[in-house]
């Protein structure tokens, strides 16, 4: 919605209840937007944050796939008992 400054002085009240209900508000000053008017939301407390990225974090744990063979033994495929080539 965009609405001039001039009248939105008048109807401040209820462009505030339209940005709290998501509307976004233009204010326009010769025609051109000069201000936006919307809701504010609010931001989460740092317990909240940091329980949102302890489940972000425990759920890629749980993707990271098992090991694979160990880099010690890695070549013990290419190698009998005695060391020569197989």
């Amino acid at each position: 919605m965009e609405i001039s400054v001039t009248d939105a002085k008048s109807t401040l009240t209820e462009l505030i209840r339209k940005a709290e209900q998501g509307e976004e508000v233009i204010l326009t000053r010769h025609g051109k937007p000069v201000a936006r008017i919307e809701r504010v939301v609010p931001s989460l407390s740092y317990e909240e944050r940091k329980s949102r990225l302890d489940a972000i974090i425990e759920s890629a744990r749980a993707k990271v796939t098992s090991p694979g063979p160990s880099a010690a033994r890695s070549q013990d495929f290419l190698y009998d008992e005695f060391g020569l080539p197989k």
